[in-house]
């Protein structure tokens, strides 16, 4: 079951311009009002609490205002602001919900199902809540109950802070005035002219005649509140700016149109990407069902590019587990990490030194999209003087790391073994010698050449090496074998009279 929280100021426009007008904003204790002119007529837009406690009240006539307080401070409304704003606070609010709609001009709402029990329940979350923006200058009053328009009846109407439990909003809301339903004002005032001062009165009214006499938007209004019919909420998302659509007067269903569309908004995508001078590195394409229902899938490239088929080649394989239903009936597409991507010139000698464009990426981007992106990687050099820590995974075709390039004095395996593999029947002259001869998996070598030693010695500030426990020193050696097989083998630790050295094999050059 969903839980809305619903939060409402009813001064918000007024503490809204005192934050963007700190040094003009009255003290509390004068009545202060905000103007904005409808239909040539000046009214007030927003009172403080000085302004209500006197009689005052939004939309009344600037006229009749200043007759009934005439020390009454005033300001014009800027309700642009205002809502910039209250924008800014709906995205705030992401920190309680990820599900948070605006409710212009004064409110919002906060789908908080399943995460109060991150502030130990309803009531803690609603009192954190409240607290921050009390903090910031910006009374609300807040109510939760199963449905927006119960909760925007309790916030406004009832006792602040009212959580209704589940299932329970029907008895809290039906004490409040006709007015608590957000019906049209005249709607409002013809009921309570009937006599039904109460949602309680409301409700015990037949259906039918209540639907003829006050019209279905209201009787709609009465639903929503009891959870008969659902409300639908505009939850803000902050839409990527780089994003095309595609809708269709028919649906479509077929393998070969889906590939075409998946073509047609990419291509539309990458117009602008290429007007504006930029390139993404993920592209998300999503078809919309006739039933509602969004089936995304994405692929990514390993350089920022904006060329349409070569993008919607990536789509192509994964269309097979799109299941249309009934038909879609729009497609959409969304760029992410964009960023600045320069002119390209075609040389001369194009053919025989292609760009990375021409050359690797789109192999690169197919075995990605295939395999994974975290299957396919290059290795660049690390910071490290212990083997299995000098290299790093990187993007293939990302630009190579600030560290220092490997030293060519000292060379590594091509294979370097992720454990390093020990040695049997280990022959050496001398304790620093290299081996004249070893075992591994079973089979005898005997040296026939060999360089070293090469002394590593365990970085002090990292106790952990790697995944296989060695001794803190070792000493390497390259060999290679009566068949010209080379190895990278090493002695570990220091050499302790009356114990025997312990070699291991830790690569293979070639």
């Amino acid at each position: 079951m969903s839980r809305i929280l619903c939060a409402w100021s009813p001064i918000w426009a007024i503490a809204a311009w005192r934050r963007r007008n700190p040094t003009a904003a009255p003290p509390e204790a004068v009545p202060f009002a905000l103007l904005a002119t409808a239909r040539g007529v000046r009214k007030l837009a927003a009172v403080n609490e000085a302004g209500l406690k006197l009689g005052l009240r939004p939309d009344q006539k600037a006229t009749d205002a200043r007759a009934l307080v005439p020390d009454l401070a005033t300001a014009d409304a800027e309700p642009e602001a205002d809502a910039a704003a209250l924008t800014a606070l709906v995205d705030w609010c992401v920190r309680f919900s990820p599900a948070v709609a605006p409710d212009a001009p004064d409110g919002l709402f906060l789908d908080i199902s399943g995460a109060s029990h991150l502030w130990g329940g309803e009531r803690g979350m609603v009192a954190d809540f409240r607290a921050r923006l009390a903090a910031n200058g910006l009374p609300f009053r807040c109510a939760v109950a199963d449905t927006p328009g119960a909760a925007w009846a309790l916030a406004h109407y009832a006792v602040d802070g009212t959580i209704a439990p589940p299932g329970g909003q029907r008895e809290l809301i039906a004490p409040l005035p006709p007015a608590a339903l957000r019906l049209e004002p005249e709607a409002a005032a013809q009921i309570e002219r009937l006599g039904l001062k109460r949602l309680g009165q409301v409700m015990d009214l037949p259906r039918g005649p209540f639907a003829r006499r006050f019209g279905q938007p209201a009787l709609d209004r009465l639903d929503q509140a009891l959870g008969r019919t659902k409300e639908a909420l505009t939850f803000r998302r902050p839409p990527t700016p780089w994003f095309a659509r595609l809708a269709f007067f028919e649906p479509i269903s077929a393998p070969e149109d889906m590939a075409r569309v998946a073509h047609d908004v990419t291509a539309k995508l990458c117009a602008r990407l290429e007007a504006e001078g930029q390139g993404g590195r993920r592209f998300e394409l999503c078809f919309h069902r006739l039933d509602g229902k969004a089936l995304p899938v994405g692929v990514g490239l390993s350089l920022p590019g904006r060329d349409p088929a070569r993008i919607a080649k990536l789509f192509v394989p994964k269309l097979d587990v799109i299941d249309p239903g009934f038909g879609i009936e729009v497609v959409t597409v969304e760029a992410h990490e964009v960023e600045p991507v320069g002119g390209r010139q075609v040389t001369l000698d194009a053919r025989q030194q292609p760009s990375a464009e021409d050359g690797l990426a789109p192999l690169v981007d197919r075995l990605a999209n295939r395999l994974g992106e975290d299957r396919v990687w290059r290795a660049v050099p690390a910071e490290s003087h212990v083997p299995e820590l000098a290299a790093a995974r990187a993007r293939p075709l990302a630009p190579a790391p600030d560290a220092r390039p490997w030293d060519p004095e000292t060379p590594r395996p091509v294979r370097l073994f992720r454990r390093p593999e020990p040695l049997e029947g280990v022959i050496a002259l001398t304790p620093d010698d290299p081996p004249n001869q070893f075992r591994w998996r079973g089979r005898t070598h005997r040296v026939r050449r060999a360089e070293g030693p090469e002394r590593v010695g365990e970085e002090w500030w990292r106790r952990d090496i790697g995944e296989v426990s060695v001794t803190h020193v070792r000493d390497y050696y390259r060999v290679e074998d009566q068949d010209g097989a080379r190895f990278w083998v090493f002695r570990a630790g220091l050499y302790a009279p009356g114990q025997a050295a312990q070699w291991w094999l830790h690569g293979l050059f070639g």
